[in-house]
């Protein structure tokens, strides 16, 4: 089984221009209406469809509300993909911090409000 998640937004080409720019993803396939990307190295998958799109059914037309959702993505070196997305004057949601179960982390936001932690996992 793959996971591949999708995001329903009129916001494909601010949300193609932060996940290559800001977070190295690279694009998998793209047309008018739909944007599938990939994580650097092509270990996971995220879409992104416009809304109200007349080749999809009724499920996959309403536009994602921009809350309740976030996206956990584990790097190696959170010290410095920190201070690269700081030098591209991208907002800190929630500054580098260490939590008390090990993990280093820091989040930022798409576009699209989808909440992104970008986390160094530590073994306790």
């Amino acid at each position: 089984m793959k996971l591949n998640a999708g995001i329903i937004t009129d916001k494909l080409a601010a949300t193609k221009t932060f996940y290559t720019e800001v977070l190295g993803f690279g694009v998998t396939f793209e047309n008018a209406f739909y944007l599938l990307l990939h994580t650097p190295g092509n270990t996971a998958e995220l879409s992104f469809l416009l809304p109200d799109h007349p080749s999809q059914q009724a499920l996959f037309q309403p536009a994602f509300g921009g809350k309740g959702v976030y996206l956990t993505i584990e790097v190696d070196d959170v010290d410095g993909l920190y201070e690269e997305i700081k030098r591209k004057n991208i907002e800190i949601m929630i500054e580098l911090r260490d939590e008390p179960w090990g993990d280093r982390h820091f989040a930022i936001q798409d576009p699209n409000g989808v909440g992104i932690d970008l986390v160094k996992y530590s073994a306790q």
